[in-house]
């Protein structure tokens, strides 16, 4: 078994090299490869990956540079079309999640209890650790009508942790450039009956005078999407 693990990257120059390393020296039960997928960054992002790229754990880097910068769900559809693992997570490149989370998430799918699992922020803590009050209510809305339009349970649909199968992802037409494709695919995940099993993860949110990317107008889409998605299916 192979977990492929896909790291959209946009202007992380600070961040993405201690989170490859990090995730170079994790220990898994499995064996893993990374695809890096640089969403045609502007600072030094790009060098730093030329220059990890030769180094001794290189060979299980995969860099894949955009021409133009088109969106964290486009990255993770281009990263599948290459994946060479049986199972696929996404990790964020800003370090607000911790690699140490990945091996826990991986348990319940060797086990054979679950073929989905989502890392949630929610679970076991009222409030995640940096997250502003507007990002809070957005992300608790977000579950919120998830949950009423689809009947779920869920606490955290937008985290970027999500393990899954490869083949299942395929197998589905997702179409969201950015961040809503969370949101597209918990609803096309839902509706074809698979169960979606969360598990608690660490976060350390930042500010977006820190970098942070995600704005306002990723969760209009994303509510929309999971309105116009129930409407079709009424």
């Amino acid at each position: 078994m192979k977990l492929s693990i896909v790291i959209p990257v946009y202007n992380e120059a600070r961040t993405i090299e201690p989170l490859i390393r990090s995730l170079l020296a994790l220990s898994l039960p499995v064996a893993s490869e990374l695809i890096i997928i640089d969403d045609h960054s502007e600072d030094a992002t790009s060098s730093i990956l030329e220059r990890l790229r030769h180094t001794a754990d290189g060979g299980r880097l995969s860099i894949i540079r955009f021409v133009t910068n088109r969106g964290r769900g486009a990255c993770i559809r281009e990263a599948l079309r290459c994946a060479t693992g049986q199972w696929l997570i996404v990790q964020d490149a800003d370090l607000e999640y911790s690699p140490e989370d990945i091996p826990a998430m991986l348990e319940p799918i060797l086990q054979g209890r679950t073929d989905v699992v989502y890392g949630s922020r929610f679970l076991h803590r009222k409030w995640p650790t940096g997250m502003s009050w507007r990002n809070y209510l957005a992300n608790r809305i977000l579950a919120w009508a998830t949950n009423q339009l689809y009947g779920a349970r869920l606490t955290d649909i937008m985290a970027c942790y999500k393990l899954l199968p490869c083949e299942l992802l395929r197998s589905m037409d997702l179409k969201a450039d950015r961040f809503d494709f969370d949101a597209e695919l918990t609803v096309k995940l839902l509706r074809r009956g698979c169960t979606i099993r969360e598990h608690p993860v660490a976060y350390c949110g930042r500010s977006y005078r820190q970098g942070k990317k995600i704005t306002p107008k990723d969760f209009w889409q994303s509510l929309a999407l999971l309105l116009r998605s129930a409407l079709r299916s009424a």
